[in-house]
């Protein structure tokens, strides 16, 4: 099965930034995506939703305002919006060879030490979509003060491609 299949037998409302573009891109400058031979580079993407001009839908500090179940749901939110800027780069989901790594930022209150649980909420989709085997690949998550537009997560990830 293509995992441009099992996305839709999944039901992932993945968005299409070839007629809405990804809004991250008005944080200043930097481009989405950027390849290189068969690696992917993404930009950091949060989980901001076509028709919410950027506006966090979970905003907030995990520990104060955000909850885990927020937060793990603002990952899985970031998640898709990752797998747009795939496809709008590749094509399709079809070409993703293997996911090589991602670095997950949570924003968090004094004392908040789970970061881990809501970076659960990416790579378990990416886990769903694209198999242990191309869906699972190194991760770390850091803790911070604050990201922009208030925003309680935020993924960069690395793509290895099929040529």
């Amino acid at each position: 099965m293509s995992f441009e299949s099992r996305a839709a037998d999944l039901g992932l409302a993945v968005p299409d930034y070839s007629a809405v573009p990804y809004h991250g891109l008005s944080y200043g400058s930097m481009k989405a995506f950027h390849k290189t031979g068969n690696l992917l580079f993404l930009s950091g993407h949060v989980e901001d939703a076509p028709g919410h001009e950027g506006a966090a839908l979970h905003a907030g500090r995990l520990g104060a305002e955000v909850t885990v179940d927020e937060g793990y749901e603002a990952a899985r939110l970031t998640a898709l919006n990752c797998l747009a800027t795939i496809r709008l780069a590749l094509g399709s989901l079809d070409r993703v060879k293997s996911l090589v790594g991602s670095l997950n930022y949570v924003a968090v209150a004094p004392g908040f030490t789970d970061v881990h649980l809501i970076s659960s909420g990416a790579t378990d989709l990416f886990l769903e979509l694209f198999g242990k085997e191309a869906g699972l690949g190194g991760r770390a998550t850091i803790g911070v003060a604050a990201l922009a537009g208030n925003h309680c997560f935020e993924n960069v990830l690395t793509i290895e491609t099929v040529d």
